[in-house]
């Protein structure tokens, strides 16, 4: 049963930059058009989401697509958001997580384990994990090899102000 709760805004992680310096890019295994990454950690953290390192133009020929593991923490915020001239799409593997949406963040839906959810580019977006004691975990793909590069913060009322 999803929870009514509103999620603690207080509640992320560490948020540990995003480089593209290829050091902390896993080594994958090329074989003749495959490629490989075995037993990746979790190397990245954005935005209140922590990510194994998955595969994308850093480390295959990808041209259009990328792919890793997230995971929100028990009660944090991946703070609003937009993918900019690309798609995501995701599977949620574990937990309940909410994603608001539109202009004014106004319009919410709540998904849980098994589900496949899509976002289409440009549409504002922040995601709560649901839960105080279990994480979110999601496979999650966007037609977009770079990865990083192209999100953009979006205003929200649960992002810390600058000092």
């Amino acid at each position: 049963m999803l929870s009514s709760r509103q999620p603690d805004p207080t509640r992320t992680i560490s948020n540990t930059p995003m480089t593209s310096d290829s050091s902390d890019i896993a080594a994958t295994e090329s074989h003749d058009g495959i490629a490989v990454l075995r037993g990746s950690g979790i190397t990245r953290g954005w935005n209140g989401i922590r990510y194994k390192t998955g595969l994308s133009a850093k480390n295959t020929d990808a041209k259009k697509l990328s792919m890793n593991v997230a995971m929100i923490p028990p009660g944090g915020v991946a703070y609003a958001h937009i993918h900019v001239d690309f798609e995501v799409m995701l599977y949620i593997l574990e937990g309940n997580v909410r994603h608001e949406y539109g202009a004014a963040l106004e319009h919410r839906v709540d998904n849980t384990a098994g589900d496949f959810i899509y976002i289409a580019p440009g549409i504002p977006h922040e995601v709560c994990n649901l839960s105080d004691t279990d994480p979110v975990i999601a496979v999650v793909t966007r037609s977009d090899a770079s990865e990083w590069e192209h999100i953009v913060d979006f205003p929200s009322q649960r992002r810390p102000r600058e000092a």
